[in-house]
């Protein structure tokens, strides 16, 4: 066999054609790592970027948080605040005001009365009052009004009966029949003196009825029955004003004398008040001047009518008498009260009630301002100076609503918050 000459030639050319396809390999493949490289820094940058990004949020996050914190912070400040002001007011639902009493007033500049206050005593006035007493001894038979009875003048109050009215009464029919038959008669046929003797006996036998008790009504009515037995000793006391009977210390049956009270009447309209004052101060209290007393929680104005000119020797005091009326009937003698006597008038100021005006937990006066109905705040004042019953303050605007009546129920509200006020 021949040998193959192309062999060695086939295989240089094989080799030369592997080794250029395999360099246009490499050759195709060299873009590929660098386009994997290039691919890699753009993921490094976007992972920097990305971190940045990141720590950004991150510290923009913080930042938030820190700027919520902070306001969260203020919020709970503020609502601290608030809640703090709101525990130094006191809210009142209209049951709890009305319960409670509260009263509100607008405060102005008025003057402001100076007074002298002293102790008081209701007594009966003595000049609408009226004691019903008999003038003879008689036996009580009937009564006709009670204790506590409103009467009118000439009312019937009781029947009494009376041996010596009974002879009274037989002597004037008798005078009175004498009188009629001589006075028919004339003096052209009678005497003069027999004439005078009769008429004066009828004269002294009707005025010893009226001495005795009985009206000149009450006597005429006897003389123009003309019937002896009408002379039984019995009459009736009448009364002798309008009024109230206070007293009626008797029973039926019973023989008074002259003089035994019956029944006592006075008219309540209008009451006395005995005032007694300090004699250093007697000067500045004049006849007319308007007074005041406290009775039950409320004032009653009057005047002064009367002023002793003699120091009581136990009390060492002057009497006053002070004139009240009394259309109530809540007054009556006996009870004791407060009396105030004007003496005269100062500057406009702005004043309240003395239990309108309390010590505050600091010690400091303070008063109730409504800021809104049912809404109310301690406002400390200064007390300028007191008068009985008042207290002339300074602190408050003209027109500033105030609590006058129920502060202490006011405060009391506040207190059970457990707020101290310190409003300075």
């Amino acid at each position: 066999m021949k040998p193959n000459t192309h062999k060695p030639y086939l295989l240089l050319l094989a080799l030369v054609y592997g080794t250029a396809s395999f360099a246009a390999d490499d050759h195709d493949h060299d873009p590929a790592p660098a386009k994997t490289t290039e691919h890699t820094q753009e993921e490094a940058d976007d992972h920097d970027d990305h971190k940045d990004d990141e720590h950004t949020h991150e510290e923009t996050d913080e930042h938030d948080d820190h700027k919520d914190d902070e306001h969260g912070h203020d919020d709970e400040h503020k609502e601290d605040a608030d809640g703090h002001e709101d525990e130094n007011k006191v809210h009142l639902n209209k049951e709890q005001r009305r319960t409670a009493g509260i009263a509100v007033e607008a405060l102005h500049p008025e003057p402001v009365a100076e007074e002298i206050e002293a102790p008081g005593e209701v007594l009966l006035n003595i000049y609408a009052t009226s004691q019903i007493t008999p003038r003879i001894e008689a036996q009580v038979v009937k009564r006709h009004v009670y204790l506590g009875d409103k009467v009118e003048k000439g009312q019937p109050l009781v029947l009494l009966s009376s041996a010596t009215m009974a002879e009274a009464q037989g002597t004037l029919l008798i005078a009175a029949k004498e009188w009629q038959r001589v006075k028919k008669l004339g003096k052209k046929v009678v005497s003069e003196q027999r004439y005078l003797e009769s008429r004066v006996t009828y004269q002294q036998a009707y005025s010893r009825l009226l001495a005795y008790g009985m009206t000149e009504e009450q006597t005429n009515q006897l003389v123009n029955k003309s019937s002896i037995s009408k002379a039984d000793g019995s009459f009736t006391l009448l009364s002798s004003q309008d009024g109230t009977v206070i007293k009626d210390d008797f029973i039926i049956g019973q023989m008074i004398h002259p003089g035994d009270l019956l029944f006592e009447i006075t008219d309540e309209s209008t009451i006395w008040v005995e005032a007694r004052v300090n004699p250093n101060v007697m000067r500045q209290v004049k006849i007319g001047s308007p007074v005041r007393i406290s009775y039950g929680g409320e004032w009653i104005s009057g005047k002064v009518i009367q002023i002793h000119h003699a120091l009581d020797e136990t009390t060492r005091t002057m009497a006053v008498r002070l004139e009240i009326p009394n259309p109530g009937d809540h007054l009556h003698p006996g009870q004791f009260v407060t009396a105030r006597i004007q003496v005269g008038n100062s500057n406009p100021a702005i004043s309240l009630p003395v239990d309108a005006v309390m010590r505050s937990p600091d010690g400091d006066w303070q008063v109730f301002v409504e800021n809104a109905p049912g809404e109310y705040e301690p406002r400390e004042v200064r007390i300028v100076r007191n008068i009985p019953g008042l207290a002339v303050i300074e602190g408050l605007a003209p027109g500033t609503r105030v609590v006058t009546k129920g502060a202490f129920f006011v405060q009391s509200e506040l207190a059970k918050s457990g707020f101290e006020v310190h409003n300075h």
